[in-house]
């Protein structure tokens, strides 16, 4: 069978995005035992630091029965200026998959391009997409489904905002997106989804919350812009979720953020800590998703 890769959500189709969460949940409850990775091995690429994109891919392949190379980018050829696609196509004779988390969405697409194993996004400055497959995940673990529920995303529209649309646009829920003027989402991105789903914008937070039943959102300032540290505080002033604000949630409203969190910032310690948040649920989910897209991707056929 040809490679498959994993950059966006779209790269998979409904049917198997079904598939791939129903094997994680399978995973999470321990039903599943196979080891499709035994003898294979996965190279990652980090050209950004990361806790929950490192630990939960090294630990998911070696539970799948596979191994894990940490690559950080500076201390590859890539750090001297080696073109991504010779690193992929001599990374292709060594190994059976690469998972790359960098900034520019160009280089994962050249690595996928020129590779012949399948290469994962494990995030870039445009997407995050095992990220919101995971918070979908949580979702489904809570609600049972996604289709007749509302998802509101409040502050920057990053690149995890932007993956939260690709997957309002797949699976059909609704997304509303509260961000001041300037930090909206990839504006292509938007009217894609915005063809097959409800999604809207808007600059008050509170009228993407109300009834909504999946509050998230994300820190201010992303690696790669800490230089907009101060301004992009006073842009979002009054975009951070606290206990006020989540009572316009729907009763059974749960609160998600990918980590890490600035407590007093995008979110309060109250709601970050209390009974609505599912954010250490979600930030396992990584784990979960994680191992049913390696064991889909990358293993025996």
């Amino acid at each position: 069978m040809p490679k498959r890769d994993f950059l966006a959500i779209p790269d998979l189709s409904g049917a198997e995005l079904d598939q791939l969460f129903a094997l994680a949940l399978a995973m999470k409850r321990g039903a599943y035992r196979e080891r499709p990775l035994a003898g294979r091995t996965l190279a990652m690429i980090f050209g950004k630091t990361s806790t929950r994109t490192r630990v939960s891919f090294e630990v998911g392949v070696y539970q799948l029965g596979g191994h894990a190379l940490f690559l950080s980018s500076r201390e590859l050829q890539l750090g001297r200026g080696e073109p991504s696609r010779d690193t992929a196509r001599v990374l292709s004779r060594y190994v059976h998959g690469i998972m790359i988390r960098t900034y520019q969405h160009t280089e994962v697409e050249e690595f996928a391009r020129f590779a012949t194993v399948p290469v994962i996004n494990g995030l870039t400055d445009l997407l995050h997409p095992c990220q919101v497959l995971a918070d979908v995940l949580t979702m489904r673990e809570e609600f049972g489904e996604w289709k007749d529920k509302v998802v509101a995303w409040i502050g920057d529209g990053n690149n995890v905002a932007n993956s939260w649309l690709d997957a309002a646009g797949m699976l059909g829920f609704e997304l509303r997106l509260a961000c001041p003027e300037g930090y909206e989402p990839n504006r292509a991105i938007f009217e894609r989804n915005a063809a097959k789903t409800r999604v809207t914008i808007t600059e008050l937070p509170e009228e993407a919350v109300a009834g909504a039943h999946v509050v998230t959102t994300d820190v201010w300032t992303s690696m790669g812009h800490e230089n907009e540290s101060e301004t992009r505080r006073q842009a979002f002033t009054g975009y951070g979720v606290d206990e006020k604000l989540m009572a316009l949630a729907d009763p059974r409203g749960i609160f998600l953020h990918c980590l890490p969190a600035h407590r007093g910032e995008e979110v309060s310690e109250a709601v970050l800590e209390g009974t609505r948040s599912r954010v250490w649920a979600e930030a396992e989910n990584r784990l979960h998703i994680q191992k049913a897209l390696l064991a889909m991707l990358m293993g025996e056929r």
